[in-house]
């Protein structure tokens, strides 16, 4: 079993979760995840770890990110997920594992490597590019 069926099992009696055609790539409203089916599995192992942030950390339509208050509800969802599945343990491990490249790092945590790289400046591990 990858990360991404581990999470959706983990979350699997508190929200629904499922992957349609749908023009964004991730969507959460009221207790429901969808996520684009078109998606590799990390893409889709990250998009819903977020998703569920939204689950803990947001209220009401955020989808117009024009507002700073939604901004930060969006970023607080991101910091979430981040702290989910890339736990700055897990990052240490992969290092004293002998990964060293971010695409390394990300193959190893089954992320993607932006994503990966968004969550290394989130710990303070890797400045902007």
């Amino acid at each position: 079993m990858n990360k991404y069926e581990k999470l959706t099992d983990e979350f699997e009696d508190e929200l629904i979760i499922e992957e349609r055609p749908i023009k964004n790539i991730g969507l959460y409203s009221g207790g429901i995840v969808w996520l684009r089916d078109d998606m590799t599995t990390a893409s889709k192992y990250c998009i819903l770890a977020e998703e569920i942030g939204h689950h803990f950390t947001t209220s009401g339509n955020i989808l117009d990110q024009t507002p700073l208050d939604n901004q930060r509800q969006e970023l607080r969802a991101r910091k979430w997920a981040y702290e989910k599945i890339i736990p700055l343990e897990a990052v240490l491990s992969a290092i004293a594992d002998g990964f060293r490249e971010t695409w390394e790092i990300a193959d190893y945590l089954e992320v993607e490597e932006n994503f990966l790289k968004d969550a290394l400046k989130h710990y303070g591990l890797l400045t902007s590019e």
